[in-house]
């Protein structure tokens, strides 16, 4: 008989131990958990798996990413872009005016865009092959400009960048609907729509190809390139980076403009999945809550300094997985809420934890 051997059961623990740290500081950490996610909610929610909840899946990860790659960004170098969601809304009220193909003086006439911008006959390019592209080119104008106007003032008159933002959230939110006096703006071209509906090849999106491209390129320019370093450098240590010869304020300006540059992207998508240049998306703080919840539950570090777009496809696919489990429980608004928030406060002291465990590792 095998003799026992008293240090086997400590060795045991301690084996276990580590494969457990080392687990939660995996990279792939998330993507498993969002796995055994599905696993576990598979027998409760059997819809869960269906191929029309499937397809739903999928349509709300793509806008969500667009804007989380932004905010990832902003959270390497130790900021937070909370007008993400204002800047979703007016560019996509600004865009929404431009293309439209019909607008009702009903609902419009006394609004400031009236005579403007908006017709009865529709926007001021209505009818135009020009319409969309034109359109597409004024969404990213503007919100290339509330970004820089972001980056300009956290940068060089160094206000923080949360209370910033959060003018900026509720500046331009508002802006937005004062546009509109909340009116949808509706009878979008189809060919703006399809970027939102439409499908390249079977269970190929349009929405896909733009969202995955975008992460792409913004993770290739924060691993390959020498700005990529100087976004770490900034939000591991300011001021460490400036004596080091790091343009610290051009970086951040950089930062917040494609920041806002992504959640534009972000309103594309979601303007053309619903046909509406829609002011509400900055009411609220449900999408605000989705686009931080995500990019930190994917690992994205709110301390800066360590991040990667990777992480937030991860952690944007498990959070839009939570979300809708919780919506196919027919759970309350308030309940939803409550536990995305416990979610978001997990992740947060996961964050903490897992930088204690690379210390000591």
């Amino acid at each position: 008989m095998r003799s026992v051997n008293p240090t086997d059961a400590p060795n045991r623990t301690g084996g276990l131990a580590t494969l457990g740290r080392r687990l939660v500081v995996s990279e792939y950490f998330v993507i498993l958990l969002a796995a055994l996610l599905f696993v576990v909610l598979w027998p409760i929610v059997p819809r869960i798996a269906s191929p029309q909840n499937l397809a739903n899946l999928a349509s709300n990860v793509w806008p969500l990413l667009a804007i989380a790659v932004g905010q990832t960004l902003v959270l390497i170098v130790a900021g937070i872009d909370l007008s993400q969601i204002a800047v979703v809304a007016l560019t996509s009220v600004v865009g929404g005016a431009v293309m439209t193909q019909a607008a009702n003086p009903v609902l419009f006439e006394q609004t400031p865009l009236w005579g403007v911008l908006l017709s009865e006959g529709g926007g001021i390019l209505s009818g135009s092959p020009l319409a969309v592209p034109v359109a597409l080119v004024v969404m990213l104008g503007v919100g290339a400009l509330i970004g820089l106007f972001n980056g300009s003032l956290i940068a060089f008159a160094r206000v923080p960048p949360f209370i910033m933002t959060l003018v900026s959230l509720s500046f331009f939110s508002s802006f937005a609907v004062f546009l509109t006096r909340a009116e949808n703006i509706s009878n979008l071209p189809s060919a703006f729509t399809v970027l939102g509906q439409g499908e390249i090849l079977p269970f190929v999106s349009f929405a896909a190809l733009v969202s995955l491209s975008l992460a792409l390129s913004i993770g290739f320019l924060l691993s390959r390139t020498v700005f990529g370093r100087w976004v770490y450098a900034v939000g591991q240590n300011p001021r460490a980076a400036t004596i080091s010869g790091v343009p610290r304020a051009r970086v951040v300006v950089a930062v917040y403009t494609l920041s806002a540059l992504c959640a534009t992207v972000g309103g594309v998508l979601y303007s053309a999945r619903l046909g509406l240049g829609r002011p509400g998306f900055g009411q609220g703080f449900d999408l605000l809550l989705d686009v931080i919840g995500a990019t930190v539950i994917g690992g994205t570090s709110l301390f800066g300094g360590q991040g990667k777009i990777l992480w937030t496809v991860f952690g944007v696919i498990l959070f839009v997985l939570l979300t809708n489990a919780l919506n196919l429980l027919n759970l309350s608004y308030f309940t939803v809420n409550i536990v995305k928030g416990s979610f978001i406060l997990a992740a947060a002291l996961l964050d903490v934890a897992r930088r204690r465990l690379l210390v000591t590792m």
